[in-house]
C-alpha cells in the first residue's frame, strides 16, 4: 500500500491561501516474489528461479514486462553479469496451467514480455540460468539478482533473491608412473596428485585417504606426502601379499583453491590447492 498527498492553493486579490494536505492511499493489487530452487551455487552450475506474480484485484492485468538483472554487480568502472539465461528454459504458468512460452530477450538483463495475471490469480515464470566466469567463488561469496515487474497502470514492483557459493572442497586425483618402461626387478614410482578446486580445505578431521592395489605387487615400499617421508603403520599401510596400499584416514590434507579476479576483465580464475603422495617400490 502506497500513500500520496495533495494540496490546493487559492488565490484572490493579492492573497494566496493553501488548503490542508489531503492524504490518500493506493492499494497495490500486484505483488511479486522471486525464489531460487536451491540457494547454493558453484562454478559452471545451474540455478533454477521461480518468479511468482499475484493479483489480488478484481481485474486481470495484462501486458506486463518482467526484467531480471541476472545478478549484475559493479566492478571497477564496469558492470559484470555472473548469470547466463539458459535459452529455451522459460516456462509460463497461469493459475498453475502451462501457457505458450512468452517472448524472451537478453541484452544484459533478461526481459520477459507479454505476461498476464488474471483477477484474483497468479502467474509463475520458471527458468534456468548458469554461473559463468564472472561468478564469485571465494568462500562467503553471494550473487543477488532482482526481478522487476512493470506495466501500464501498475508502476514498478520488484523482489530480490540471494544465493551463496557452496563452501566445500572439490577434489580430483591423477596418478602417474615412472619410469616407463621399467625393467623387471626395477624401481618404480607412483605419483598421486590431489587437487582441490573448492573454496574450503580438506583437513585431518575430514578423514581423507587413498587406496590402490599395485599390480605387479611392489616390495620395499616407501611413501611420502608433500615431500615428507611417511611411516608405515602411522600414515599408511601396505600388504606385500595382496599389493593393497592404503593411507591412514586423516593423513591426507589439501589446501583450498585460491581465486583471483582479473582487475581489467573481471574474469575469476581458480588456482587449485595441491597435495602429492609419492609411493616407490621394487617390481
Amino acid at each position: 500500500m502506497a500513500t500520496f498527498t495533495n494540496q490546493a492553493q487559492l488565490t484572490y486579490r493579492d492573497t494566496v491561501t493553501n488548503s490542508n494536505i489531503a492524504v490518500g492511499e493506493v492499494l497495490e493489487v500486484l505483488s511479486v516474489t522471486k525464489t531460487a530452487i536451491s540457494n547454493i551455487y558453484g562454478a559452471n552450475d545451474t540455478v533454477t528461479y521461480i518468479i511468482n506474480i499475484i493479483n489480488t484485484g478484481a481485474t486481470a492485468i495484462s501486458g506486463l514486462t518482467v526484467t531480471d538483472n541476472l545478478g549484475a554487480y559493479a566492478f571497477d568502472t564496469s558492470t559484470l553479469v555472473p548469470l547466463v539465461y539458459t535459452d529455451g528454459s522459460i516456462r509460463y504458468f497461469v493459475n498453475g496451467v502451462l501457457q505458450v512460452a512468452p517472448a524472451v530477450t537478453v541484452a544484459g538483463d533478461l526481459v520477459i514480455n507479454g505476461i498476464t495475471v488474471p483477477a484474483n490469480g497468479n502467474a509463475a515464470l520458471i527458468y534456468e540460468v548458469s554461473t559463468n566466469e564472472f561468478a564469485p567463488l571465494a568462500d562467503g561469496s553471494t550473487i543477488t539478482n532482482t526481478a522487476t515487474v512493470t506495466g501500464s497502470g501498475v508502476g514498478t514492483i520488484s523482489d530480490s533473491e540471494t544465493i551463496s557459493v557452496a563452501s566445500t572442497p572439490d577434489l580430483t586425483i591423477t596418478k602417474s608412473i615412472s619410469p616407463v618402461p621399467v625393467n623387471d626387478n626395477g624401481t618404480v614410482t607412483y605419483t598421486f596428485v590431489i587437487q582441490n578446486t573448492g573454496n574450503t580445505p580438506v583437513v585431518a578431521t575430514d578423514n581423507s585417504f587413498i587406496t590402490d592395489v599395485f599390480n605387479p605387487i611392489l616390495t620395499n615400499v616407501t611413501a611420502s606426502f608433500n615431500g615428507a617421508l611417511w611411516t608405515e603403520g602411522a600414515e599408511y599401510n601396505y600388504n606385500e601379499t595382496t599389493g593393497l596400499f592404503e593411507s591412514v584416514p586423516g593423513s591426507i590434507t589439501v589446501p583450498s583453491a585460491t581465486f583471483t579476479q582479473d582487475p581489467v576483465t573481471g574474469v575469476v580464475s581458480v588456482t587449485p590447492g595441491t597435495s602429492t603422495v609419492v609411493v616407490t617400490g621394487t617390481i
